[in-house]
C-alpha cells in the first residue's frame, strides 16, 4: 500500500475492521479448530487450550456476526448447538495457515531478534 494513495486512506478503517476480528488468537485458532468440521461449544472449549467460557462465547458470537461461523440449533432436550465454518469462513482457512506455517518457519529468528533487541535495551538502560 502506497502511503500517498487516497484509496488506501480509504479503506483502512475497514480493513481494521476486519483483521481486528480475524487477527486476534482465539478467533484464528477457533477457524482452525472449526476447519476440521461442527463442533459443539464444549468440544471448542476443550479443543481450545486456555479460552473460557466467556471468551468464548464472546468470540463464537463475533465470528457469528462477521459471517465466518454459523450457529445451529438442533430442536432437542436438550437443545443441541452446533458450530460451523461458513463458506467466507473456510476461505480464511488458507491464509491462516500459511501465517501459522510462516510463524513457524521464522519463529528461531523472531526468538533472537527478540533476544537481541532485549539485550540492547538492557545495556541502553540508565
Amino acid at each position: 500500500m502506497i502511503p500517498d494513495n487516497k484509496h488506501v486512506t480509504e479503506v483502512c478503517p475497514a480493513v481494521n475492521s476486519v483483521l481486528s476480528r480475524i487477527g486476534d488468537k482465539w478467533s484464528v485458532m477457533i477457524v482452525m479448530d472449526l476447519a476440521a468440521g461442527p463442533r459443539r461449544f464444549n468440544e471448542i472449549k476443550r479443543d481450545v487450550a486456555g479460552i473460557s467460557q466467556r471468551m468464548l462465547t464472546l468470540t463464537l458470537r463475533g465470528l457469528e456476526r462477521d459471517g465466518l461461523v454459523s450457529r445451529r440449533v438442533y430442536d432437542t432436550v436438550p437443545p443441541k448447538v452446533e458450530y460451523s465454518l461458513t463458506g467466507l469462513g473456510r476461505s480464511l482457512q488458507e491464509p491462516v495457515i500459511a501465517l501459522g506455517e510462516w510463524a513457524i518457519t521464522n519463529k528461531d529468528q523472531i526468538y533472537a531478534a527478540r533476544e537481541e533487541f532485549d539485550q540492547r535495551m538492557g545495556e541502553a538502560a540508565p
